[in-house]
Formats: C-alpha cells, sequence, structure tokens
C-alpha cells in the first residue's frame, strides 16, 4: 500500500470524501461534460482527446469577431493581433514542458513537427546511422523514422532499433535500456521515444535516457503526446536536444489542435543545421522586405514554416489559461492520486483475466492505466460503452483508461470500476452460456 492508499476504500461515500478533499474540484465546472443519448457519461479518455473548456468559445469568438470588423488588419490591429498570436502561448508552453521561451514554439500538428525535427537531427554517417524507437511505439513514430531512413538511404531492417520488454513483461526496463544504449550507442545517430508510451503507458526516465545518449554521441529526441500536460516535464534541464507533443490529449486543444515543438537552445543559432524552411521561421526584422535568402528566427521558431491557424491557438490558449492556473505540480500530485486509486479499486476486485500492464510504481506512469484482458476483450469494452462509460480499446487485447486531474473525479473512478465489474460478470456469463 502506497503512503496515500490510507483513506482509499472502495465505496461511494469514501469516493465523495476524497472529491471534497481535492482542491482541485473546481477546474470540472470548466469543462463541458459529454452526454450520450441525455444520459452523462464517464468520461476517461483524456488520452485520446480531452474535453472542451467552456471559455473556448469566447476565446474564438473574440478572433471571429476581429475578423469580421478587421479583415487582414486583424494581423496587425485585433486585440490579440494574429501576427504575434503564437507569442501569447510562449511563456505558458515554456512552462508546461520546463523549457525556457526561445526553446519552444505552437506549431503545425504533432506529425509534422516530428518529420522537420527528423530532417535537422537525424544526421546519419557511415559509423553512426541507426534510430532508436520503442518496439511498441505509436505508429506515426514508426511511419516517421522509417520514411527518414528509406530517405537517406538506408534499410529499417537494418537502422531501425526497437527496445523490447524482456519475455512476459509490458514495460522496457530502465537498465536494459542503459545496457542497449552502452551496446549500441556508437552506432545510434538519434534515440526517438516516447516521453510516455502510448499503449502502456510507462513513463520514461528521460533525463537519464538522455545523459547516457549524450555519453555514447546520440542525439536525443522524444514524443511527448502522452507527456505534455500529465507528468512534470524539465526539457532544458535534462538536456534533451528536441521534442514534439500534440495539444489535443491531456492539453484539450480540440481535434486536430495545433502542436508543440521544443529545441534545446545550443540550437538557437545555428543556421548551418539543416531544416525545411518557411517564410515564417524568417527573420522578424526582415521578413516583410521579402528577402531571397533565408535568415531564420533564432530559436524554435526558426522551424517555423507557416503562419499559424489562429482559431486553433485560441482554443489551446483557452486550456493553456486553465493549466497555468493550476500548475502542474499540483495537477500531477492529483494525476498520482486518482490513478492510484483506479488501481487500488481494480486491485479489490481481482477479476480474472484483467491485469494491468502499466507500472504500479506513481512515477512511472501518467493518467493512464492500460488493462489487459485475456478474452473477450471487446465484449468487455462495448458493456463499458453502454453503460456510459468512455475509455478506449486498443488491438489487440487493451482497455486504456485516463483519469484526467483537471476534470476527472474520484467518483468516476469508481463508477468506472463498478461498471468493469458488471461488464465483466456479464461477459463471463455469456461465455459460458453459449459454450
Amino acid at each position: 500500500m502506497t503512503a496515500f492508499q490510507a483513506d482509499f476504500q472502495p465505496t461511494r461515500e469514501a469516493a465523495l470524501a476524497l472529491d471534497a478533499g481535492d482542491e482541485l474540484a473546481p477546474y470540472r465546472d470548466q469543462f463541458c461534460l459529454p452526454q450520450t443519448d441525455g444520459q452523462p457519461v464517464v468520461y476517461l479518455c483524456g488520452h485520446s482527446l480531452g474535453l472542451q473548456p467552456k471559455i473556448v468559445r469566447e476565446y474564438i469568438d473574440e478572433e471571429l469577431q476581429d475578423w469580421a470588423m478587421l479583415g487582414v488588419e486583424g494581423h496587425f490591429n485585433a486585440r490579440r493581433p494574429w501576427l504575434s498570436y503564437h507569442e501569447t502561448l510562449t511563456a505558458q508552453t515554456a512552462r508546461l514542458v520546463g523549457a525556457k521561451p526561445a526553446e519552444v514554439v505552437v506549431m503545425n500538428s504533432l506529425t509534422v513537427n516530428m518529420h522537420l525535427m527528423l530532417v535537422s537531427f537525424y544526421r546519419p554517417t557511415p559509423a553512426r546511422f541507426k534510430i532508436l524507437i520503442e518496439a511498441d511505439a505509436f505508429p506515426s513514430d514508426r511511419y516517421a523514422a522509417e520514411s527518414h531512413l528509406k530517405w537517406h538511404g538506408y534499410d529499417p531492417q537494418d537502422a531501425l532499433l526497437t527496445l523490447q520488454p524482456r519475455p512476459g513483461e509490458a514495460a522496457v526496463r530502465q537498465e536494459d535500456i542503459a545496457a542497449l544504449l552502452r551496446r549500441e550507442g556508437e552506432t545510434i545517430a538519434l534515440i526517438w521515444l516516447g516521453g510516455v508510451n502510448y499503449y502502456t503507458g510507462q513513463v520514461f526516465d528521460m533525463a537519464d535516457i538522455t545523459a547516457i545518449g549524450h555519453a555514447q554521441g546520440c542525439v536525443v529526441g522524444f514524443d511527448l503526446a502522452h507527456a505534455a500536460g500529465n507528468i512534470i516535464l524539465q526539457l532544458h534541464d535534462w538536456d534533451v536536444d528536441c521534442a514534439v507533443w500534440c495539444s489535443y490529449k491531456y492539453l484539450n486543444a480540440g481535434p486536430g489542435a495545433a502542436a508543440g515543438c521544443f529545441v534545446h537552445e545550443r540550437y538557437a543559432n545555428r543556421p548551418d543545421l539543416p531544416r525545411l524552411a518557411g517564410w515564417w521561421g524568417h527573420n522578424k526584422d526582415t521578413r516583410f522586405q521579402m528577402p531571397a535568402d533565408f535568415d531564420p528566427i533564432a530559436g524554435a521558431e526558426g522551424w517555423q514554416i507557416s503562419n499559424p491557424p489562429i482559431f486553433q491557438l485560441a482554443a489551446l490558449r483557452a486550456s493553456m489559461d486553465l493549466f497555468d492556473r493550476a500548475g502542474m505540480t499540483r495537477l500531477r500530485a492529483k494525476s498520482e492520486r486518482l490513478t492510484g486509486y483506479l488501481d487500488y479499486l481494480i486491485r479489490d476486485r481481482d477479476l480474472p483475466g484483467v491485469t494491468r500492464i502499466t507500472s504500479d510504481d506513481p512515477a512511472q506512469r501518467g493518467a493512464q492505466l492500460s488493462l489487459h484482458i485475456k478474452e473477450h476483450g471487446r465484449a468487455l469494452h462495448q458493456r463499458l460503452t453502454d453503460a456510459h462509460i468512455i475509455c478506449d480499446w486498443r488491438e489487440p487485447d487493451v482497455i486504456r483508461v485516463a483519469p484526467v486531474p483537471l476534470y476527472n473525479t474520484f467518483v468516476d473512478v469508481l463508477t468506472f470500476a463498478n461498471a468493469l465489474e458488471a461488464a465483466h460478470r456479464e461477459v463471463l456469463v455469456s461465455s459460458l452460456s453459449s459454450s
């Protein structure tokens, strides 16, 4: 039993008491809570798409009004001029990921930013040409890595290394990562890992991986799609070379939202570094002189290609304002407690064939538990959906559950656990009667 489980009990009274003592509970009222067929749902899918902050409509309406009244002049004369609108997110973004303001920028979408980083930071040589990813990385990471290997003339069969868990285990042990890096490091050009693995929920020790990777001469980057807004990040202090993340999961900026990018300050003034260039990344002082030669902005902004989507940035700003007020320290503390309660309840029920593949160590997981369902997993997930529980199913046999600290409650978690137990019983009875 962890220290914060002393007051955990599998009753509604206990869950209500935990919610009553939650200083972040008022933030739930800042979000639109979904309904299905007129019935409220328990939404535990923030790892896939975060809920809409109520203030989003006001923020976007402000830009619609300025567009209507000002037309093109809105770039300069809107209440928040569009020319510099992305800069209104810089300080908040830097605080969110533990960076200096010049090291971050909000732009493009996740995989586009991933490709931009790979262009600049995957620089293979005959001796050092491999890319290291997780064995169960999100498909986009694998597709992007393989495409760059092929672009440079390498066969992914030879040049793509994957971190594999030990037989019978779901997570990759840190000592195994270190051993692989020390064994293969001199051949690895780029380490590219998810800060939090999307499938298992494993939090990687990014500081240690970066230190070992650099000692071996590797460039180190991270896909933080499941980490930004979920765990505490210190990208600058960890000495990470580059990172990307999306804003539609834990950051609640809406489907297809503008993404984020981090480039360490050591690369701030490296115009010689290969990159795919665009007008918006050009020196702001001379941008409108339309020069023929590209002069990149110092820092992460120099990787911009096009002007940003203002309505998307307005939606993100609405959520980031909430994050900034709540603070990642408080959010992470509640997240550990909330996910810990979910873990406790699932253990308490001891459902045959349902096992957790996410670590039981709070430091090695975020706001997510991935549950391996031995048999009839799809049917079990469908029964949860029918019971107005929104979580997600990942092939071949995993249900992912994300209790998000900004808007989920301890009662939500208890409701899920009760529904899981009931669905498990129904599926078991159904399978026995049909056999």
